[in-house]
Parts: structure tokens; sequence; C-alpha cells
């Protein structure tokens, strides 16, 4: 994946591809990886970083979706599910079954989950994860010990999955990437071409060098999430917004919260969501909310109702109450959802996708979830075929391995989550000399940064402590503390110099600032 290669490609004069992809997340990605896979020639153009937007702001779930087998969102829950067993099967280096308890507090809580979750279990089918069973007050607190215990009455375990959302979006870049996808990040499409009204290509601008490109396609598809609308208004300025974004905000806790492996699923807070609290490197995870957006930014940022909310819900069911300063860490993602202006609040809108074609051509994809972004591409690239009137091949990637995929047990190795790469960081990193840790608080090696730029299109700090490492999203102070010995590394490999690394350095601050409540 060398960014300068890349470049000289798409300067040539000559160059026309198949389909340009807009947007560099999980769906905009895996219908890159959908088309090289068929044997289309493909360009993916990411404004920013690979997973920038919501694609790294997730609950690090991939499940079938237990509130929408709540709302009777049948055909959901089972597209859902069925992906969920794909995934595992494809990633299994990062896609993992994780227990999750429902507790019971009122004496009707136990036969109604129940009876929901068992439901939940058979419409997974073969692609369950392990049967949902009730649990008694004592396999209850065995299971969760620091629950809260007064009018605890049992609980309900159900499983399901669990991954690393930024981690498994670059592993699908790399893939992209070795099927002949040519798939570039930081260079940001400004307007769409068109010849007798109809969309030929896109004008792009490469954020790093201020080069501007032309390049020309049989179809373009707008993959960009919550700014699907913006892209729509290069093609029809009076198009009618299909997105309403809703910012989902999450706050980070020390493992001592929620030993173990188990999580707690709490199916109805004071605002209607269903509430996580998750196991996750070595963390917590609680979230999430649901706050209407009007408009959408590439770094949302929590509010303090959200963060009180979050803690006061948790409150209710752990025995050593949170507070703010126990938070490591607080991060926002928006849900690209899809409306048709009549819901009420976005708790009630549907994830289920669209694909919609406009007059001149252009395909936008939009809404859905990461746990069917591999459904949503292949739906994407089947409607593509036919505007760019190539020759239809079907999808193959059912049953399409994953960059890094490994079935080997390596869950007590510090570098698990690089799948198949693992050896040859580790051997990286004793050839350099490059083996000390970075912070002591994190089990990542300096040779890991120089592994990331050289193999995983990392460019800035941020995009290594960030999404390509996760220390950002679950301890901002130590990112804070790490980031000047990562600039310098990753200085040295760019060869870029100390005004540079100056810059990174406080650009990554600012940034990382709004991920802690100090």
């Amino acid at each position: 994946m060398n960014r300068d290669e890349l470049l000289d490609k798409i300067s040539g004069k000559s160059k026309y591809w198949d389909l340009i992809i807009i947007g560099g997340g999980a769906t905009g990605v895996g219908s890159a990886i959908d088309a090289s896979a068929r044997g289309y020639k493909v360009l993916l153009l990411e404004q920013s970083d690979f997973g920038k937007g919501t694609s790294s702001r997730s609950t690090k779930l991939i499940h079938g979706g237990v509130r929408y087998l709540k709302q009777g969102n049948i055909s959901l829950v089972l597209e859902a599910l069925k992906e969920r067993g794909i995934l595992c099967g494809n990633a299994p280096h990062l896609v993992r079954n994780i227990p999750f308890v429902v507790p019971t507090y009122d004496w009707w809580e136990g036969t109604f989950y129940g009876v929901g979750l068992k439901l939940y279990d058979m419409l997974a089918g073969k692609y369950g994860f392990g049967a949902s069973h009730s649990l008694s007050i004592e396999e209850t607190l065995e299971r969760i010990p620091t629950l809260e215990t007064e009018g605890l009455r049992g609980g309900v375990v159900y499983f399901d999955g669990q991954f690393d959302d930024s981690r498994l979006l670059i592993n699908m870049v790399q893939t992209a990437d070795e099927l002949g996808a040519d798939i570039i990040n930081y260079v940001k499409v400004t307007s769409l071409q068109k010849e007798n009204d109809l969309i030929t290509g896109v004008t792009a601008l490469d954020t790093e060098t201020g080069n501007e490109y032309e390049l020309k396609a049989k179809a373009v598809i707008n993959a960009t999430g919550v700014f699907s609308d913006s892209i729509r208004k290069m093609d029809d300025e009076n198009v009618k917004p299909m997105i309403a974004p809703s910012r989902g905000t999450h706050i980070v806790l020390d493992k001592s919260f929620l030993p173990g492996n188990n999580s707690i699923m709490v199916p109805h807070t004071s605002d209607g969501r269903i509430l996580f609290a998750i196991p996750w490197h070595n963390r917590v995870i609680i979230g999430t909310t649901d706050i209407e957006v009007d408009t959408p930014t590439l770094e949302p940022v929590a509010e303090e109702d959200e963060i009180d909310f979050l803690l006061t819900t948790a409150a209710k069911y752990l025995v050593k109450d949170p507070t703010r300063k126990d938070i490591l860490s607080v991060f926002s993602g928006l849900r690209p959802l899809v409306t048709s202006g009549d819901e009420e609040n976005t708790a009630a809108i549907s994830r289920e996708h669209t694909v919609c074609i406009s007059r001149s051509g252009l395909i936008t994809i939009a809404g859905g979830k990461w746990t069917t972004y591999r459904k949503m591409a292949e739906d994407t690239i089947d409607q593509a075929v036919i505007v760019a009137q190539l020759d239809y091949k079907p999808s193959v990637t059912e049953n399409l391995h994953l960059h890094g995929y490994s079935t080997g047990k390596i869950e007590d190795d510090e570098f698990q989550f690089y799948g198949s790469d693992a050896e040859g960081i580790k051997q990286l990193c004793e050839e350099t000399s490059l083996n000390n840790l970075l912070h002591p608080k994190f089990k990542i090696r300096e040779g890991e940064v120089i592994w990331c730029v050289r193999n995983e299109a990392a460019r800035t700090v941020e995009d290594f402590l960030a999404r390509r490492t996760r220390t950002l999203f679950l301890d901002a102070n130590a990112s804070i503390a790490m980031a000047p010995k990562v600039a310098k590394l990753m200085a040295q490999e760019l060869r870029k110099d100390d005004k540079w690394i100056k810059k990174q350095v406080e650009s990554f601050h600012k940034i990382a600032i709004g991920y802690s409540v100090e």
C-alpha cells in the first residue's frame, strides 16, 4: 500500500476505472472488496483516514440487534445474524463470541427476556453463537461479581459477537488492495464530473500535497455515511436530504468495574435505548446514547448530559458507582440513519440500508450498520453493475477471508489483533531494535508505528493512536503522552522534519482533549 505509487497511478491521463467509490468507511471499503473480487477495476477515495468517522466509533459489537427484535423487525435481525456468522468465519482473529448477561430485578423480566432471546437463538440457526439460558442469582453474580445485588432476581445469558472496528476496517483496506483495488486516504472529492447530464467521474484533491486530479469512471458510488447528502448535493443542489444523523456516546472505564469476559445488557433505559457494558482491550465500554444532530462533523464531541446519563445508568447496575474521574476516555460517533422525514426520533428509525440512484447515475448507499456491511456492499455493486453497464459477475465475498485471517489461538499475545501479521510485526520490532513499549499502560511497541506506516497507510499520529491502535479510545491522557514519540518515529519513516513533528503533536493534542473529561 504505497501511497506515492497510487498517486502516480491516478495522475495518468488515460487511467479509467469501472467504479469510483467515495468514502473509506466500512460500507465504502466493503464495496471496494466486493467489486474488485468480482474482477472490476475500482478506485476508492477517502477524504481523511480510513474509518475516521462512524466506522471507528461503534459499540464494538457484531450482532443481530436485540433492539430490532423488540421492534418486530425480524427481516433485519435475520440478515444481521447471518452476516454475523459469515464475518466470524472470514475474520476470526478480530470477531469473537462473548456472553451477555441481562440482569433481572422484576418478577416478570426473567421469563420475558428469556423467551425473546430464545427467539434470537432460533433466528440465528446454523449461524448461532450459543444457546441462551436463565441464571440463578448465584450464577449471575459469578459471571458479573460487580453487579448491583439489591433486588436482583437472577438473569439471562445470551451470546453475541464483539470486534475491533477500525482494526477490521484496516484489514479490509488491505484485502481490497490485495484484490487489485486502488484505495487512497487523504484524497477528497470536491466535485462530480458530468457529460450530457450523466456522471462520468470526479474531481479530487490530495489534502497532503494540494494536487488536484480529474478521474474518470463508468459509475460513481457515494458511500460517505453521514456525509451522503453533501455528495448528493454536488449532483443536485436541490435534492431532499435522506440522512438523519444521530450521535451515540460511550465512556471507557477501568477493567475493575467489570472484571471477566461477560458483558451486561440493559434492555430498557430511561431514553428507551439498550445500554451495554462491555469488556474491550482490558477496559470497559459503556454506551450508548441517541441524540439528534443537525450537522455532521468528522470529530463529534459528547455533551455533558450524555456523559451524566451514562454514569447515572451504569450506577444503577454496578456496585461501585462510576464517577467522572473514573472515565479514561469518552468517544462519540454519528449514525447515518435513513429517514423519510416522518419519524419522531432517531431511536425509532430503522437501520436497514438503502441504495438510491439519481437521474444522473450517482449511486448512494446509506443506512445499515457495521454487522451488515458485506451485504450492503453486495447490494450496492449489484446496482452499480447495471448503472455502469458492466458484464454481471456474482459476488464472492460470502466465503472470502479478510487480510489477517488466522484461526491460531493467540488470546494472550499482545499482537493478537494483527492476526496473521503478528509474526511479521514481532520480527520487525526485534530486527530494528524498536521493541520498547510506547507507554507503560499499553503493550504497544515502537516497531508497530513503523509497521503501520509501511503496511497500513498510517499518515498521521492520530491515525496510529486512534485507529491502528486504539489508545485514544482507551485512555486519552496516555495517548497524549505517547504522541511525541509516535510523531518522531513516523517522521523518520515518512521523511518529515521537526516542523511536521511539532504540528502533528499539537494537532493530536487538540483532538485528544475532546476525549478527556478533565
